[in-house]
């Protein structure tokens, strides 16, 4: 097996990572934390969601967000868009990329978009027209692919039904997300597998939260499976609010440690994403969920405990 060289890590942190926090983080932070993300050598960054301002408050500032952060040609920035008007919002704003919102399961999608989940791809028709005559790219999503919290495993044959209509849409870039955790490494291997043997036209990319622990296991399966792309928040940030007991996304700076310690590059300064992780940590100290906050890297070594003499 030939194994990848090097991973692309996603950071989602300003919008899944903050969209669940109680607390209203000002415009001014956000920017200053987005500007502090951009150096730290992501190639893309999830900046925000076009959203209706009742639906999540937290983030009814993404235009000005955009418009503030100082922004770098090396960086694309993607934005969660759920209709029409959200990608319009978006095309203003100057995103680069859009991930359109789509849940596996109907009882997830009543939840989070108030519509079942073939309805609501057939209201992405006019949203893919509207980008041909711009420059956004369009990709889309599965929430809930590897276990929905209200009807459980999700059959293969739905999911290829998903997957289908996104290439019916001209749509080849799909996000998995294990929205509730509920994924383990034999769960990813085998419908990673399944859906790249029957769709190896998709580029498919992962979204993992850790809310059992499972998440950087989780990664190295999909990774054996031939996926490149993760997406991950520092500090472990965020959770779904449309999703019982959804726990943050795996920490950025435990999944570019673990790739890295497995001689996987990542392109990303851990030290920086570090200093990064801490400040968010003190800040929001019971959303955090980060192994190496608080374990430090492998590589920090200790000094050793000196030989005491005997006595007597």
């Amino acid at each position: 097996m030939n194994i990848p060289k090097e991973i692309i890590i996603t950071e989602v942190c300003p919008r899944d990572g903050f969209q669940s926090l109680p607390e209203i983080i000002s415009t001014e932070d956000k920017i200053e934390i987005i500007n502090q993300l951009m150096n730290c050598g992501y190639s893309q960054i999830e900046v925000t969601s076009f959203v209706h301002p009742k639906a999540i408050p937290q983030l009814k500032d993404a235009s000005e967000v955009l418009n503030g952060i100082n922004r770098r040609k090396d960086v694309k920035l993607r934005a969660l868009v759920p209709n029409l008007k959200g990608l319009e919002r978006a095309i203003e704003a100057g995103v680069d990329k859009v991930k359109l919102m789509l849940s596996a399961t109907d009882s997830h999608s009543l939840s989070n978009a108030n519509r079942k989940t073939f309805d609501a791809m057939k209201e992405f028709e006019p949203l893919v027209t509207r980008a041909q005559h711009s420059s956004i790219i369009v990709s889309g999503s599965i929430s809930v692919i590897f276990g929905c919290p209200y009807e459980g495993d999700v059959p293969i044959e739905r999911i290829s039904e998903i997957c289908k209509r996104y290439i019916d849409l001209g749509i080849y870039d799909i996000s998995l997300a294990d929205t509730t955790g509920m994924a383990n490494p034999v769960k990813v291997k085998r419908i990673v597998g399944q859906i790249r043997d029957l769709y190896p036209e998709l580029k498919f990319s992962m979204h993992l939260h850790n809310t059992r622990g499972m998440a950087f296991a989780n990664a190295v399966a999909g990774f054996e499976e031939g996926i490149t792309d993760f997406d991950s928040s520092v500090a472990g940030l965020g959770g779904c609010p449309y999703a019982p007991n959804a726990s943050g996304n795996i920490a950025s700076e435990d999944i570019i440690h673990g790739f890295e310690e497995m001689g996987v590059q990542t392109g990303i300064d851990l030290d920086k994403v570090i200093l990064i992780g801490k400040a968010l940590q003190e800040r929001f100290p019971v959303y955090s969920n980060s192994f190496i906050l608080k374990a430090g890297k492998c590589s920090d070594l200790h000094l050793a405990p000196k030989c005491q003499e005997k006595i007597g």
